[in-house]
C-alpha cells in the first residue's frame, strides 16, 4: 500500500492512498466463494455453481462491495501509519477504480490539532469567600414565606401586592383585538405582568367596580400591530384579595419536608442548602473564568467537522428543551456556531490539560461529590447507591471531577486574588460582558 500526505491547510490534509490490484482481487475472490456457498442458481445444486457462472453473476457486485471495504479498511490503516488523528470522517475522490489496476483514491479530512496548554500565569482569578449569615438566613425565611402566598378576600380598595380577579376587554379606536380580552383572570398589582400602566390604573378599585383605563403598549411590543399604540381596557374588578404570609409553624415547614426539630430544625436545613448553593455558585464563578483564562491564553484552530457536530447537539437539545413542530435541521447554524466553537475549543484545551498533566479522577472526591449531591433528598444512602450501580452515571461524575482537577490545576498556576463579600453577592448571577 502506498500512501502519500499532503497539508492544505493548518488542519486540513490531502491523503492519496494506492491500494496494489493483489490486494483487491484477493478482496474479490474471497467474496465471490462466499456467495458460491450460498448462491441459488436454476440448474445447479447450492454450493455446486461452476466458479465461472459465480462470476459472471455477482463479480461487478462483489468487486463494489471490496472496493468499498477495502476504501474505508486502508483508510484507517494509513492515519495509523502516519500518525494523523482524523477529526471527522473523510471526504473520498476516487482516482484509479479499473478492474485489473490498483486502487487509488485521495481522503481528504481534518485532524485535530497539536498543541501545548500555556499561558497559566497569565490567567487572573478572583476567588469570592463569604459565609451564610443569620441574616441571611432570615432573609431566606422571608422569600421562602412570601413563596407560599395565600390571598384571601378582602372587602377594602386594591394595593399593591394584592390579587384582583378581574375580567376585561381590550379596544383599540373601539375595535376589539386579539387576545385583548379574557374573563376571570388573576392578577397581582405591582407584578409587572400587564403592559405599563393596566396595573397602576387598578390600585384604589373595588370588587365590584369597573374601570376603562388607557394603557400604552410599548414602542418594542412584540406584536408590531399594538406597538406604541394607546388601548382602551374595559375592566371589571370581580374581587380583591390580600396576601397572607403563612407562618413558621410545623405545617409550614412540613412544605419542605421537614418533620422534626421545629423552627430550629427548620433554620438549619435552611442554612445547610444555602451552604451548599454558596459552595457551588463560588467554584462555578471561579471555573468560568479558569475556562475564559485558558479560552484567552491558548488561541486553538479548531476542526469545522467539530465545530459542525457540535451544533447538531446543539440544535437537538435546543428542539428538545422548547419544543413545537419543527426539526433539529430546521434551525440556522449560524445561532449556534459561537456556543459550538467555544465548547469544542474549552474540550480539546481541558484534554490536553488532563494529559500534559497526567490527571486521573480522584476516586475520594468522586464520592464526596456524590454524598453532597445525595445530602439534597431524603433518603441519600440510596441515592448513592444507585450512583455507583450506573456505570454511565459515575462516568459523569468522574468527568465533572477531573473538570474540577483541571480547574485546580490551574488555579496553582495563575494569579489568584481572594475576595470577601456578602453571601448575597456571591450567588447572584455573573454579570455578562458588556458589549464593545
Amino acid at each position: 500500500m502506498q500512501v502519500s500526505v499532503e497539508s492544505t491547510s493548518a488542519l486540513e490534509r490531502r491523503m492519496t492512498v494506492g491500494v496494489p490490484v493483489e490486494r483487491i482481487e484477493t478482496e474479490v475472490n474471497k467474496r465471490l466463494q462466499q456467495t458460491a456457498r450460498r448462491a441459488k442458481v436454476p440448474g445447479f445444486r447450492p454450493g455446486k455453481v461452476p466458479m465461472s457462472v459465480i462470476r459472471q453473476r455477482y463479480e461487478d457486485a462483489a468487486r463494489q462491495e471490496a472496493l468499498g471495504d477495502l476504501i474505508q479498511a486502508t483508510f484507517y490503516e494509513a492515519v495509523v501509519e502516519q500518525k494523523l488523528n482524523p477529526a471527522g470522517a473523510p471526504a473520498v475522490e476516487p482516482k484509479s477504480f479499473e478492474k485489473g489496476k490498483a486502487l487509488e483514491y485521495v481522503a481528504t479530512f481534518e485532524v485535530f490539532p497539536e498543541f501545548q496548554v500555556s499561558g497559566f500565569d497569565t490567567i487572573a482569578i478572583e476567588r469570592l469567600e463569604a459565609d451564610v449569615a443569620d441574616s441571611d438566613v432570615d432573609n431566606m425565611l422571608d422569600i421562602l414565606r412570601k413563596q407560599n402566598t395565600r390571598f384571601e378576600a378582602v372587602e377594602r380598595a386594591a394595593e399593591n401586592g394584592d390579587q384582583l380577579n378581574i375580567d376585561f376587554v381590550g379596544k383599540i379606536d373601539g375595535e376589539a383585538f386579539a387576545g385583548g380580552s379574557a374573563k376571570g383572570t388573576q392578577l397581582v398589582l405591582g407584578s409587572g405582568r400587564m403592559i405599563p400602566g393596566f396595573e397602576d390604573a387598578l390600585v384604589g378599585a373595588k370588587a365590584g367596580e369597573e374601570r376603562v383605563i388607557n394603557p400604552v403598549f410599548p414602542e418594542d411590543y412584540q406584536n408590531l400591530d399594538l406597538a406604541g399604540k394607546t388601548a382602551e381596557f374595559t375592566v371589571t374588578v370581580n374581587s380583591v384579595s390580600a396576601p397572607q404570609l403563612p407562618e413558621l409553624n410545623d405545617e409550614f415547614f412540613a412544605l419542605f419536608g421537614i418533620k422534626e426539630g421545629g423552627l430550629e430544625g427548620f433554620r438549619a436545613e435552611v442554612r445547610k442548602n444555602m451552604e451548599r448553593e454558596l459552595r457551588q455558585a463560588i467554584k462555578s464563578k471561579v471555573k468560568n473564568q479558569v475556562m475564559d483564562g485558558l479560552l484567552a491564553a491558548n488561541p486553538v484552530e479548531v476542526p469545522k467537522a467539530l465545530i459542525g457536530n457540535e451544533v447538531d447537539r446543539l440544535r437537538v437539545q435546543a428542539v428538545q428543551q422548547f419544543g413545537g413542530n419543527i426539526k433539529p435541521d430546521q434551525l440556522p447554524a449560524e445561532l449556534f456556531e459561537e456556543q459550538a466553537k467555544r465548547r469544542v475549543v474549552l474540550g480539546l484545551i481541558v484534554a490536553e490539560v488532563v494529559k500534559q498533566f497526567e490527571l486521573k479522577p480522584d476516586e475520594a472526591r468522586v464520592r464526596e461529590l456524590i454524598e453532597e449531591m445525595a445530602s439534597a433528598y431524603q433518603e441519600p444512602e440510596q441515592v448513592v447507591a444507585w450512583y455507583y450501580k450506573n456505570d454511565q452515571q459515575m462516568n459523569e461524575v468522574r468527568s465533572v471531577v477531573l473538570e474540577e482537577q483541571v480547574v485546580d490545576t490551574v488555579l496553582q498556576k495563575a494569579n489568584v486574588t481572594d475576595k470577601a463579600v456578602s453571601y448575597e453577592d456571591a450567588v447572584k448571577p455573573a454579570e455578562a460582558p458588556k458589549a464593545d
